[in-house]
């Protein structure tokens, strides 16, 4: 019988095995920044570590190499945000983009009405996903079928919001910090407080800050990624090792 070998030793890390934070613009989706980097740098294996909304800026935590093994790390990170949301304007996928299902009259809203309803979403909530959304159904993603005009029935879950800051009031306008668990539908939260306020409202812009222990200010923009080399990008890209230091 022929005996097994000692196991063969692992693989030294690539100095590409890592993670890249970018700041994504609006527009794009998520995997059209990975394939970016597919494409241009010509990496084999691409990853992201928590999707933004094509409309959504900010800190979108890309994975390289090896570094795509960390996407359970940043998927199950607490998120901190920044964003607006619009008084008296209700939409169907409850944000700027969608289509408006209901208008209402926020003049006589005030800061302390709003701040009170958004202490009320502080701590665990159970929330249901909205219609728009990558949320599956029986295999098939909800927007999907909310494109055709299907309603179904979603099941809450629960999430924890740790902070959710008024920053500027200026009606219509609501500016906001909020910092929570993954899944968290921001713009579930502002359509919600918008019809306990009478008047309905839509989260009209969101930034993603902060991601675990990265930072958008940290981040590299997109339009400077397109006009990089390879060797430019290595200086920026945040060895496997070193992430749990962060």
């Amino acid at each position: 019988m022929r005996r097994a070998g000692p196991p063969a030793p692992p693989r030294a890390l690539d100095p590409f095995d890592g993670v890249l934070p970018v700041d994504k613009p609006a527009g794009p989706t998520s995997h059209d920044i990975v394939d970016l980097m597919r494409r241009r740098f010509r990496f084999k294996k691409v990853g992201h570590g928590g999707t933004l909304d094509p409309q959504a800026t900010g800190l979108l935590v890309l994975l390289l190499g090896r570094g795509t093994k960390l996407s359970e790390t940043f998927m199950n990170a607490d998120k901190t945000y920044e964003g607006h949301m619009h008084l008296g304007v209700a939409t169907d996928s409850q944000d700027a983009q969608g289509k408006v299902i209901r208008e209402g009259d926020c003049s006589g809203i005030t800061r302390a009405r709003v701040e009170e309803e958004m202490a009320k979403f502080l701590g665990d909530i159970m929330q249901t996903p909205p219609m728009v959304s990558a949320v599956k159904k029986d295999g098939v993603p909800l927007y999907k079928l909310a494109r055709k005009g299907k309603t179904v029935e979603r099941k809450p879950k629960l999430i924890h919001v740790y902070e959710f800051d008024l920053l500027e009031f200026d009606p219509p306008q609501v500016f906001f910090r909020l910092r929570c668990t993954k899944g968290t539908y921001v713009r579930t939260i502002c359509a919600d407080i918008g019809e306990k306020l009478g008047c309905g409202a839509h989260l009209a812009q969101l930034r993603r800050m902060r991601s675990g222990g990265l930072h958008v200010d940290d981040a590299l923009p997109v339009e400077q990624l397109r006009e990089m080399t390879r060797e430019d990008l290595l200086p920026r890209i945040i060895p496997v090792t070193e992430i749990r230091r962060l």
